[in-house]
């Protein structure tokens, strides 16, 4: 298991949170949920994401902006539009209520997947198909990746993703069975390119994590704490692993990471523990604590308070209640 595998599992794209409208201007679709993150693409067409507090981006044809919450943003057809602002999220599901089509299976007759002719794609006449995936965000875990984000990233069309935007266009357009599970498949599928292809662009500044799993040095002995982060790690035993000195390995890993290898072990071991503890609520402390690689349920506990600010009770306790109140 590598870093980015292990941060990107908990977001997965899910039934009605994903949404498909064809537009003819003037629009103005305001996105109200504040999901944690929101991944926008154009199947053809233009318009303009304006995110709350931040300037108009455009987005052209098979372009994709993800944004990210808890802001709240408008797609619209052009800056200072004289549509009025709907607002859309995700029980805005038909139509007739003024909000993106949520694919429960729709089709336009008399209209191709892309909603416009071939020589109108692009420059932003006629008819605009707009593709919307909102994400939630589940646990400790796919939080360490919203951290690596800005508020707004985009990615321009001609890279990976553009495979992926074909299959889109080819499922929007038919209503079969399984349709669902195939949208959401395809848009998780768009979600790891585009970010994929964020962190690598050129000239970017990817989280250290991202660029250290490319090291054949540090990039194993990363891997090995992601796959088995309970095993008793030490410098030395990931320096046997990855085939170099103890004191090579340390300093390589510190910087490009950041941090020592065992303080990043610690840390990713109290964000396992953080999302075990919400998830199972029969397990003690001790039962987590073994779980994540300790055998004394008080050291757990001590390392727990010394990178969380809080002992795993008190976490766990927060935890269950700030999920009540969103549920």
């Amino acid at each position: 298991m590598d870093a980015f595998s292990d941060l990107i599992r908990g977001v997965r794209a899910h039934g009605s949170l994903f949404g498909a409208s064809t537009l003819s201007p003037p629009w103005a679709l305001h996105f109200v949920d504040g999901a944690p993150l929101t991944l926008c693409t154009v199947l053809s067409g233009a318009g303009w994401i304006v995110p709350e507090h931040r300037p108009p981006e455009p987005l052209r044809v098979r372009e994709t902006i993800v944004v990210r919450g808890p802001a709240t943003f408008t797609f619209v057809d052009e800056v200072g539009t004289r549509a009025e602002p709907i607002a859309c999220g995700e029980h805005c599901a038909t139509p007739e209520e003024g909000g993106t089509r949520h694919r429960r299976g729709w089709n336009d007759p008399g209209e191709d997947a892309g909603g416009t002719d071939a020589g109108d794609a692009g420059d932003g006449r006629g008819a605009t198909t707009l593709i919307v995936g909102a994400y939630p965000v589940r646990g400790e875990i796919s939080r360490r990746l919203l951290d690596a984000l800005p508020v707004v990233l985009r990615v321009e069309s001609g890279g990976t993703a553009d495979a992926v935007l074909d299959h889109l266009a080819a499922e929007v357009s038919v209503d079969t069975p399984g349709q669902q599970v195939v949208l959401d498949r395809l848009l998780d599928w768009m979600l790891v390119c585009t970010l994929r292809e964020w962190f690598d662009r050129p000239g970017g500044e990817p989280p250290a994590w991202w660029a250290a799993q490319r090291d054949p040095v540090v990039g194993d002995a990363l891997r090995l704490l992601h796959a088995e982060p309970a095993a008793p790690w030490t410098v030395a035993a990931l320096a046997d692993h990855t085939g170099v000195s103890r004191s090579t390995l340390a300093k390589r890993f510190a910087d490009l990471v950041g941090e020592p290898p065992l303080t990043y072990l610690t840390r990713w071991r109290m964000t396992l523990a953080a999302d075990l503890l919400v998830e199972r609520q029969a397990a003690t402390v001790a039962d987590i604590a073994r779980t994540v690689g300790y055998s004394d349920p008080f050291g757990f506990s001590a390392a727990f308070k010394r990178v969380r600010g809080i002992n795993p009770s008190e976490f766990r306790r927060t935890a269950t209640t700030l999920t009540g109140l969103r549920n």
